[in-house]
């Protein structure tokens, strides 16, 4: 990604007594996120490439921050990772983390509520949201690319789903119904049963992504689909969204993604049971 001067989000916040040198250093150990603003164009990246962007509870707090607070006079928001990776998904370790702290699944379940809202955010955003992806899209990191309106890959990107290959469901803010959505019923078999990785080239057939061109050229290509919606009336721009996101969702049969929290937790927490009394 073409190096701009970004700002950090902190996981932390300063509390009132806390000094400015106090709130540096927390912000300083603790960031996930690295935002830029331009004009009306607002980017996130993940920022953890040492863990492949790897999606925490923390990182998903800071998404929901930037999220909600976000400026209404941003027109589009692009969703992009750091390092080598878009996202290698979930952090498994934080799930053994989570399971230690709480045994019967209470603290996955609430990670995985919180999942569902960010997606959600992405998806019935006022901006529309640009998912820039490079290396590998795994999991969690499919799912947050999927949420998005409009998805641009490098050449080298890959997306695959190996939670049934880790004991775990396909169960994740939502993924499923987007993606039969996207690509159908037969060919999301295909993926989520196999958990084969899809390359750029594979995921442009099946719509996945809209585009792909060199790694490279990927800004380039995020600013020439921005410009021309940054210039559309926001109220129009806005109201279309809500009714492609509608239409969307009508063509969903049954969209049972809110359970997506407690299938999870369930499956964890069993499967964590079993092994302790094996």
């Amino acid at each position: 990604m073409t190096a701009l001067p970004l700002t950090t989000l902190p996981t932390a916040t300063a509390t009132a007594t806390a000094t400015a040198t106090a709130t540096a250093t927390a912000a300083a150990a603790r960031r996930t996120l690295r935002t830029h603003r331009e004009g009306p164009v607002l980017t996130v990246e993940l920022n953890d490439p040492e863990q492949g962007n790897a999606v925490t509870d923390a990182l998903l707090d800071d998404l929901l921050t930037v999220l909600q607070e976000q400026d209404p006079d941003v027109r589009v928001l692009v969703l992009a990772g750091s390092g080598d990776d878009f996202c290698l998904g979930g952090d498994r370790g934080e799930f053994t983390r989570q399971l230690a702290h709480d045994p019967r699944g209470g603290d996955i379940r609430l990670t995985g509520l919180k999942a569902r809202r960010v997606c959600d955010a992405l998806t019935t955003n006022p901006a529309v949201t640009i998912a820039r992806v490079h290396g590998k899209a795994i999991g969690a990191g499919f799912a947050l690319a999927l949420a998005c309106d409009l998805r641009v890959g490098s050449e080298d990107a890959t997306f695959r789903l190996p939670e049934l290959a880790l004991g775990l469901p396909t169960a994740w803010g939502g993924l499923l119904p987007r993606l039969i959505s996207e690509v159908g019923a037969a060919r999301v078999r295909d993926i989520v049963l196999t958990g084969r990785a899809i390359t750029a080239a594979e995921a442009q057939s099946l719509s996945i992504l809209q585009r792909v061109v060199p790694a490279h050229e990927l800004d380039a290509a995020v600013a020439e689909w921005a410009r021309p919606i940054v210039r559309r009336p926001q109220a129009a721009l806005r109201v279309t969204k809500t009714l492609l996101n509608s239409l969307s969702a009508a063509s969903r049969l049954a969209d049972v993604s809110a359970l997506d929290a407690e299938l999870m937790a369930a499956v964890v927490t069993e499967s964590h049971h079993a092994r302790g009394t094996g």
